[in-house]
């Protein structure tokens, strides 16, 4: 019987997928549920599972755009799997092992005579010379007796600067795939249809550190291999200072604000396919451990490419980490139709003014990117110093002086 398999919808906005890789070729056999191909959408890449096991024999070809609901493929259900040639595995085994002795040649070992010991070396005042120079004495042919580099040959060289049309000059055009099309479409968009403004500040991390290294192996231990780390401290920062400034927690659709009175957060990950913003939904009812656990959820379904279009939707802020990848400073972009995205960044030991004296300290840099159309500047500094106030003080305003309730020990 032929099977047709039918692109599957992804959600209901998507209307087409593009055929981004085929794990199998035509004519394969494939198994019942067997990854045979990966599609991008315009949200995400999703694996294609064959919908029965059969010979299948492919519709259409890598790049192509496929309507929601095509056929793609057909799977023979009455095809079997073909038999290795040349026999059976154990036949082939044999035959590869049958060797014969007067088959195996080997090849003369030719010992070249050695060079001269002056070949290539050079003379004290020429070495010298080449040293001031920052010339390698292997860059030099000798002139000298069996090759010996000579103080003239020395003088004489000129230290190498390349040419202009040495190494490889060749260019590849490939065409990006549907999801980064659409990333790249909604960040054009962010830029033009939003009045977007950037507010930086600072943050001591020497309290989030201490923290940390005192309560990160019970936390550990605790809750199964899940980590403390820094994203769950700015989640909750963050979702504390939206009760604050609720405009920040909005966006703008034609001539209304919509308000949200939760906070779902999106976190920007970098995935096998590029920048994915899954959402920890509610993130103001979860504790330190229900945030970790979710974004590390999030973060392998991502890492793995089984990140759906539904662990994508929506979001009403986003939090983005340029720090893991070595960034100081940056102006993170807005995720639309969001209104606000706080960036964080690596962690560096400055000195800063601490009571009137110099101090080194575990320093790093927050910026806040908001739509001007809808977030005044109070609003967007407020709520950036909200976020550090909380950050700089988390022992009171994220664990009510309770670490161990708070961190659930």
């Amino acid at each position: 019987m032929i099977l047709e398999m039918k692109v599957p919808s992804p959600g209901e906005s998507i209307k087409e997928v593009e055929i981004a890789t085929w794990l199998v070729k035509d004519g394969d056999y494939v198994e019942k549920d067997q990854a045979i191909a990966e599609v991008d959408s315009d949200k995400a890449t999703l694996e294609l599972p064959a919908e029965a096991s059969g010979i299948i024999t492919l519709k259409a070809e890598e790049g192509d755009a496929v309507a929601v609901g095509a056929v793609v493929c057909h799977i023979d259900t009455d095809g079997k799997p073909s038999a290795p040639k040349g026999g059976t595995t154990t036949e082939a085994v044999e035959k590869v092992t049958e060797v014969k002795k007067e088959e195996i040649k080997v090849a003369p070992v030719v010992v070249q005579a050695p060079a001269s010991y002056a070949s290539g070396t050079p003379s004290p005042a020429a070495r010298k010379i080449l040293d001031e120079k920052n010339i390698q004495p292997s860059d030099i042919i000798g002139t000298g007796k069996d090759g010996r580099i000579t103080k003239d040959d020395a003088v004489n060289a000129v230290p190498s600067m390349g040419t202009p049309t040495g190494g490889s000059r060749g260019s590849e055009r490939t065409k990006l795939s549907m999801l980064r099309r659409k990333v790249a479409e909604r960040l054009v968009a962010a830029k033009n249809d939003t009045a977007m403004l950037t507010t930086f500040n600072e943050v001591n991390m020497t309290p989030i550190n201490t923290l940390r290294n005192e309560y990160k192996d019970a936390f550990k231990a605790k809750h199964g291999g899940i980590g403390l780390g820094y994203m769950s401290f700015f989640t909750k920062a963050v979702t504390r200072a939206l009760a604050l400034f609720p405009d920040v927690n909005s966006m703008m659709d034609g001539d209304y604000k919509i308000a949200y009175d939760f906070c779902d957060i999106s976190i920007a990950v970098s995935g096998p396919k590029g920048l994915m913003v899954p959402v920890v939904r509610n993130a103001e009812n979860l504790t330190f451990r229900g945030i970790e656990a979710d974004i590390k959820r999030l973060a392998i379904k991502a890492r793995d490419g089984q990140i759906t279009v539904d662990d994508m939707t929506g979001g009403t802020f986003t939090i983005t980490n340029g720090g893991v990848f070595g960034s100081m400073l940056s102006t993170p972009i807005i995720n639309p139709p969001q209104s606000g995205i706080l960036g964080m960044h690596n962690i560096i030991e400055r000195p800063i003014a601490v009571n009137g004296k110099v101090e080194i300290h575990p320093m790093m840099y927050v910026a806040l990117s908001y739509d001007h159309r809808i977030i005044d500047g109070r609003e967007s500094v407020g709520f950036l110093v909200a976020v550090k106030e909380a950050l700089e003080n988390p022992l009171e305003l994220l664990c009510d002086n309770n670490p161990k309730k708070a961190f659930e020990l």
